[in-house]
């Protein structure tokens, strides 16, 4: 079969390359799935230069995040098992932690459901405990996690505001359903969340992004709100000043979704009902900029990790090299 393999650190560009290898042996507990569709994500990308909490054995495939097909045929959601990642025909993953594909979705909507969704459903219901006439704010709204929290809050009755860097991407997350967009690149985010919410403030903060965009929370953030760290995608880990918290009454909220794989798998399950039941009624539909061949994906890690790219992109090893849909 052929897979994306990473045999030294670096930038994804540079460092993955495509190779004949042999089909992975699932181990115990595990199940060998062919893969259908292979979204991508930002650990992908940090993985790569090495900088990801995580750190399979060289050489690695990544690719955390496929929709497959079972030997009999089911089409299911998983988390490849490392160094067995999903930029390949053939992963293997956790038989145990296999999630049954929305009907209501193709295979890379399907792919492109699981941890974006689940960290956004986390992060806004079980952590910060968003309700219906609050309002959320999400920063890197057109990006693939902000998308998803967009469309969760908005299904939850929230008045959302989203944050983004580019006109391209206003239109973006304009369609996703923001109710208010504002664009970093040209506006100044802290006085225009005030104004679009009377001075008051934001309930809830979505944050992947870290740095400014922290700094920014906390002077946006309402009485009694919430900010949910999610990432850093700007590289920046902010310090929190906490005597800025206890002076305004606010909350700093982790989220590290992977720990309820161990810690509360149950919740995991449910989560993903919740969020089957919302993509069948069409309140949520994961936003695929980008369908690539298996051949595309070195390229399509690297404009992910570069910031350029809106919604998701999900690797087709059906698809034929040089084709994109």
């Amino acid at each position: 079969m052929q897979a994306w393999q990473v045999h030294q650190l670096g930038e994804p560009s540079e460092v993955m390359r495509l190779q004949d290898v042999e089909r992975p042996v699932p181990g115990d507990g595990q199940v060998l799935l062919k893969v259908r569709a292979a979204n991508i994500n930002f650990p992908d990308a940090l993985m790569c230069r090495g900088h990801y909490q995580v750190r399979p054995p060289l050489p690695f495939t990544p690719g955390v995040e496929i929709c497959g097909e079972t030997e009999d045929g089911r089409r299911v959601l998983a988390n490849p098992a490392l160094p067995y990642g999903g930029f390949a025909e053939y992963a293997v993953a956790d038989a145990a932690a296999l999630l049954a594909a929305p009907d209501a979705l193709d295979d890379a909507e399907a792919a492109a459901l699981h941890i974006g969704y689940q960290t956004g459903w986390f992060g806004l219901h079980r952590r910060a405990g968003l309700e219906a006439g609050e309002t959320l704010l999400v920063h890197a709204a057109a990006g693939g996690v902000g998308s998803a929290a967009v469309q969760l809050g908005k299904a939850a009755g929230a008045t959302v505001i989203g944050v983004v860097g580019g006109a391209d991407k206003v239109a973006v997350a304009r369609e996703l359903g923001c109710d208010v967009v504002i664009d970093r690149r040209g506006q100044d985010v802290i006085a225009a969340v005030k104004e679009a919410t009377g001075g008051r403030g934001a309930d809830v903060i979505y944050d992947p992004v870290g740095g400014e965009a922290f700094t920014q929370s906390t002077k946006v953030v309402a009485f009694e709100g919430r900010i949910v760290v999610v990432g850093f995608a700007s590289g920046s880990i902010p310090s929190p000043a906490l005597n800025h918290a206890l002076v305004k009454n606010y909350s700093i909220l982790g989220l590290h979704w992977g720990l309820y794989g161990t810690k509360n798998p149950k919740l995991i399950q449910h989560c993903h009902e919740r969020l089957t039941e919302l993509a069948a009624r069409g309140s949520i539909k994961p936003l695929v900029s980008e369908r690539v061949p298996l051949a595309g994906a070195a390229a399509a890690v690297q404009r992910v990790a570069d910031g350029v790219t809106t919604g998701r992109v999900a690797v087709l090893p059906s698809l034929e090299n040089g084709a994109s849909a």
